[in-house]
Formats: C-alpha cells, sequence, structure tokens
C-alpha cells in the first residue's frame, strides 16, 4: 500500500514542501519544531470544502505559533523545522492511524473534503507529507548536534465550550525536569503569567507524535509548549511571547533558574 501511496501524486509543482527548515546551519543544541505551522493546502485537493475563515480559525493551523518559532531561532541562533500544510490535510503531531489525523470534524466544524476519504488518499497524505516532515527532525536529532527538542504550538483560549485560562502550558510525560525548569524561570521572570502544566491536554501514544516518537524515544530533553493564542495574533504579541519561551530556554540551557 506504502509503494502505491508513493506512486501516486498529492503535491504538484505549485505546492511547497513539507518542510520548511530556518537559519538551517544554526549553533545552538536546541531543535524547534512546529507542527502546526503553516496553512498549505494541496491543490489537488482544493479547498476541502472549508471558507477562507475556517482555515485561518485555530482548526486551520496554531495561530501565531509560526511567527513565534522564527523569532526563538533569530534569538537563540536554532535551527526550526516547521510544517507548511494545514493540520487539517494531515495533523502532523499525531500518529498517521489516529482517527483524527485527518479530520472529519473539526471543534463542531465539519471538513467535506475529509469525508470517508479512501484508504489510499490517507496513505499518500502520510508519505508525502507527514513522513518527510517527521523524516527531516528525525536526521537533525539523529546526527547529535541537538541534545533539546522544543515543539510550540498555540491553543484557544475557548474548547467545545469550556474556558481554557492558561496564559502557557508545558506538556511532558516522562522528561517532567526540562519543562519544570521552564515554568520556573516563566514564574520568576513574568509573575502574573498563568501556566498550566500538561494543560491544555496530556500526552499519550494514541494522540501525539512529538513527546513519546522524538523526545521519550531518544532519551533527549524535551518539551511541548503550548501558548494561547490570543496572545500571539499580533506582531507585538508575538514578539513578546518569543521573548518570555527565549528567555525560560535560555536560563535552562544555562542550568536552569537562578
Amino acid at each position: 500500500m506504502k509503494q502505491a501511496a508513493d506512486a501516486l501524486s498529492l503535491l504538484g509543482p505549485g505546492d511547497p514542501a513539507p518542510c520548511d527548515i530556518v537559519n538551517p546551519d544554526g549553533s545552538s543544541p536546541v531543535l524547534l519544531v512546529c507542527e502546526h505551522a503553516g496553512q498549505a493546502i494541496p491543490a489537488a485537493l482544493g479547498d476541502l470544502g472549508i471558507t477562507r475563515e475556517a482555515l485561518d480559525d485555530h482548526i486551520g493551523w496554531d495561530i501565531g505559533a509560526a511567527a513565534v518559532v522564527r523569532l526563538l531561532a533569530l534569538r537563540l541562533d536554532a535551527v526550526a523545522v516547521l510544517q507548511s500544510y494545514s493540520r487539517l490535510v494531515i495533523d502532523c503531531n499525531r500518529p498517521p492511524e489516529a482517527p483524527d489525523a485527518i479530520p472529519s470534524v473539526s471543534d463542531g466544524k465539519t471538513i467535506p473534503g475529509n469525508q470517508e476519504i479512501a484508504l489510499t488518499d490517507r496513505f499518500v497524505r502520510t508519505a508525502q507529507i507527514f513522513e518527510p516532515f517527521h523524516a527531516e527532525i528525525d536526521r537533525r536529532l539523529d546526527s547529535g548536534r541537538h541534545t533539546v527538542a522544543i515543539s510550540v504550538h498555540s491553543f484557544t483560549p475557548r474548547m467545545n465550550n469550556v474556558a481554557r485560562p492558561w496564559d502557557i502550558g508545558f506538556l511532558f510525560r516522562l522528561d517532567a525536569e526540562t519543562p519544570i525548569h521552564l515554568r520556573e524561570s516563566v514564574l520568576r521572570r513574568f509573575p502574573g503569567i498563568v501556566v498550566g502544566m500538561n494543560e491544555p491536554y496530556q500526552i499519550s501514544d494514541a494522540g501525539d507524535w512529538f513527546v513519546p516518537r522524538h523526545g521519550e524515544a531518544r532519551g533527549i530533553r524535551h518539551s511541548l509548549i503550548e501558548i494561547r493564542n490570543d496572545h500571539i495574533r499580533t506582531v507585538e504579541g508575538q514578539e513578546r511571547w518569543a521573548g518570555i519561551v527565549g528567555a525560560a530556554i535560555e536560563d535552562f540551557l544555562n542550568g536552569g533558574p537562578k
């Protein structure tokens, strides 16, 4: 089936590559990742039957996350690997076999182009978007240059009509030390910020990829960071939160909060 998927053409000459590499020769031991950076949809899939307004909302991408990651790459002199395609095409922080990796409904909105898709179509999206993106992350982590991996996301202030009061969350399982250091730095430097640990959700093998497959599988320092997206919709907000997260990462690299 995979050979058949590879033989089929999803991405055309006008479509972007799955990975956008920022600062490829960065000297930092940190590798930055942004799985929900982009909004691209392959031309072969049209618009998935959704409006531009829906694509611009949190169901289509992680609002502001890519801009924060680009600023972090500059501040830290770090390599960043960003996904070019909308999470509605395939969610690159889910196992590709997960039911919501290609969501038919997202936060109550039906995605017409994802209804009852053929198994071959699922394999094509996996082979041509998901796998090249993660192969690039694997290649860089396996090189030994990077000893810390940080994935940056954003989350909506309300989900399923439930308020999410945290300003930022650090998500983890086996490596609690890294997010604890990051949290302590944020709280020390920026009193009043509401920090969630394993909020707004918890990591699982069935629902996540970065933490289990990139961080835990290698035993390296890692954390997934979630920033509430109403903080990073503007350039000013993106710069502020890149400063907050960047300072916390710098503190961590220097041995933790002083």
